[in-house]
């Protein structure tokens, strides 16, 4: 019998203009739409993480302003178990110089209905959901989390 543990993840709405800032990426073998998410790093609090991942996945450097939700997503493709704590973060500056990650394809600007329209092509549910609950007005202070270490 194997161990099981959650993958804790992050994921970051930026939004201007009424547009949503998604990844374009390659995931197991399909081209698929994402916020700037990924797994916290050894070491990183919950906001360091949204930053760096926010910054290597879109070049965007941004501010963390509060927290909209925590997501439990299991994955059909990989049987694993994603918690991810999504952030609302303003953008401060764009990079244009920075190179992206290894399989960002670009980033894209998107109102939610577009986001809607493609569906099919989103990484996960949490995806569409995620903005949802943002454009709701979902908002929990960022010191709702209580980060510890010795």
């Amino acid at each position: 019998m194997m161990d099981w543990y959650p993958h804790a993840t992050v994921a970051v709405i930026v939004e201007k203009d009424g547009k949503f800032l998604l990844i374009e990426e390659h995931s197991s073998g399909e081209v698929v739409l994402n916020q700037p998410a990924g797994h916290i790093e050894e070491g990183e609090t919950f906001v360091q993480a949204a930053c760096r991942e926010t910054l290597e996945e879109s070049a965007w450097h941004v501010k963390p302003c509060y927290l909209i939700g925590f997501y439990v997503y299991r994955s059909g493709n990989n049987n694993i178990t994603y918690h991810r704590a999504c952030f609302y973060a303003e953008a401060i500056k764009h990079d244009s110089g920075r190179p992206l990650d290894d399989g960002i394809i670009q980033t894209v600007w998107m109102t939610r209905d577009e986001v809607a329209l493609n569906k099919h092509k989103l990484r996960c549910p949490m995806v569409l959901q995620c903005i949802d609950d943002y454009i709701a007005g979902k908002q929990y202070p960022l010191e709702l989390i209580h980060e510890y270490s010795n």
